[in-house]
């Protein structure tokens, strides 16, 4: 019976870290979506307006990532997230069509089953317009929906949430800026066109995001350049920033972004800070980019 017992509980305690490694695994592949996309909006200059020219993508380009966590000093790749990009039309209206998904690992997967797909459209001068997040999590299935709508020189944004498992009461609200509110999606589409280059180290960036359910203001800080190698077998040459969050006024960094320094601005490397270890997301491929990658450093 002891030896039966010490059998139970050894498998108690596997099944027990195993779920919360995933789980850790989960939050982190939920702020590497957030990370992304707060790493593209980091051009976004102080005072943003609501319509801008395309500067930077065009239609087809597709971008990979590989996704890692630290396990007890050790690196495990735990999924990958692609973000495509095409021309699209909304409410007869001619628009951009962006989409983010992330998926699991086959080992995650046997654990705890992860699939989030974010999608926005903006119009063809880049105005926020609809995002969509649709985020199952293990047993848990949420859809975050909002709509954006321009009256008077004011940005409106209704925002809503349904919880499909556990079901719950939607929960909506509604906010209203003299500024433009961007969602996680189209503010990368803005933010890539604008060019950084009269940033200054140590400069602080900050913006408005509508995250489905609140709108909050975000932090980020310009920490200058640096070559980082992506998982391509290519080195790039990286803007450098920090997302930053305040608690009892000290400064806390959450994500450190290295973006490309060329036209396309795209992220490279993501390190993120977590309370229960690190993460780090790598670029794996990309195509159909607008630009050549002029940030690729030759040796």
């Amino acid at each position: 019976m002891k030896t039966r017992k010490r059998r139970i509980a050894a498998i108690t305690a596997t099944a027990t870290a195993a779920g919360d490694m995933v789980t850790k695994r989960q939050r982190a592949f939920g702020l590497f979506l957030s990370a992304v996309l707060l790493c593209l909006g980091a051009m976004m200059p102080v005072h943003a307006q609501c319509t801008a020219k395309n500067e930077a993508f065009q239609s087809g380009e597709h971008v990979m990532y590989d996704l890692y966590f630290n396990w007890k000093f050790i690196w495990k790749k735990v999924g990958l997230a692609s973000l495509s990009t095409n021309t699209a039309t909304y409410r007869s209206r001619p628009a951009y069509r962006f989409d983010l998904l992330s998926v699991g690992s086959k080992k995650t997967d046997f654990f705890f089953k992860m699939r989030d797909t974010l999608t926005c459209y903006v119009s063809d001068k880049l105005e926020p317009l609809y995002f969509r997040k649709a985020a199952e999590e293990g047993k848990r299935y949420t859809v975050d929906e909002a709509w954006f709508s321009y009256k008077d020189g004011m940005s409106s944004v209704k925002q809503r949430r349904i919880w499909h498992n556990p079901v719950r009461e939607p929960q909506e609200m509604e906010y209203s800026d003299s500024r433009c509110i961007f969602d996680m999606l189209s503010i990368l589409a803005q933010a890539r066109s604008y060019d950084p280059k009269d940033y200054k180290v140590g400069e602080k960036i900050l913006f408005p995001m509508a995250t489905g359910r609140r709108v909050e203001e975000q932090t980020l800080i310009y920490r200058g350049k640096q070559e980082i190698e992506a998982n391509n077998d290519t080195v790039y040459r990286c803007l450098v920033f920090s997302f930053v969050e305040y608690k009892k006024g000290k400064e806390q960094e959450v994500i450190t972004f290295f973006v490309s320094d060329d036209k396309n601005h795209l992220p490279i490397r993501l390190d993120m800070y977590l309370n229960f270890g690190s993460a780090k997301a790598y670029l794996k491929s990309v195509k159909d980019n607008r630009y050549p990658m002029t940030s690729v450093v030759t040796k």
